[in-house]
């Protein structure tokens, strides 16, 4: 899926505005426990799949020459909370939540997420949603300034897409000037906490507590967690 984005991305032609959004009931439910972690280096697999896709394709994004809209559907849970994150401006509906859930299947974050959180809601609520592993909903999320704003679920399509023709109907060049010089400020360090991410989830995946994470994930139990 991060590759069909990176792809959209080469062929967006004359847009003068991007709408990432999902499809269904979910914004993105993160990656598929079912089959994360089961090769023989599940370490060395995420991590190529972090800095050679993820990675790549988030840094894409960030480099656009227009601007992004994030439409939060429904749930945005591990990476796709990340993904979420990332738009320049980010409507949800009231039925969404945002949640950083790699610490309840033993796993570290990723995504860009210990980059974009501290920045987003300060260091103590970024702590709090990346050890914590709890929901935040739409409305907690307007209340923290992580996002733009909530909107109810009936009008949320018709407010995303007023949004959308706002923007794209904008300063073309003005909107772009702004986003890079957003950039210049705050991506410094960027690359730097993406390839952190790949190189602490590959040493997160080969643990006892990821292995009984995706155990109880799939058992649809609560893990045991030994520190291991």
């Amino acid at each position: 899926m991060v590759d069909e984005i990176a792809d959209a991305l080469d062929h967006l032609g004359g847009a003068r505005a991007v709408v990432i959004t999902g499809a269904g009931r979910a914004f993105c439910a993160g990656a598929d426990m079912q089959t994360t972690g089961q090769d023989d280096s599940p370490g060395d697999t995420i991590y190529r799949r972090l800095s050679r896709h993820y990675s790549a394709t988030l840094l894409k994004l960030s480099r656009l020459h227009v601007p992004v809209i994030t439409a939060v559907n429904g749930p945005a849970v591990g990476m796709g909370c990340s993904l979420a994150l990332c738009g320049d401006l980010v409507i949800a509906s009231e039925n969404a939540f945002f949640l950083q859930g790699f610490v309840n299947v033993g796993l570290a974050a990723d995504g860009g997420a210990s980059w974009l959180l501290p920045r987003l809601v300060g260091r103590s609520r970024a702590m709090e949603m990346m050890l914590l592993g709890e929901r935040v909903s739409a409305r907690q999320a307007v209340e923290w300034g992580m996002i733009y704003k909530c909107a109810d679920a009936e009008s949320f399509t018709d407010e995303t897409r007023t949004l959308a023709l706002r923007l794209a109907n904008g300063p073309t060049l003005a909107i772009a000037t702004v986003r890079r010089q957003v950039a210049a400020a705050l991506e410094s360090s960027f690359a730097n906490a993406l390839l952190a991410e790949a190189e602490g989830q590959r040493d997160a995946m080969v643990t006892w507590d990821a292995a009984e994470g995706r155990r109880a994930f799939i058992e649809k139990r609560q893990p045991l967690f030994e520190g291991r």
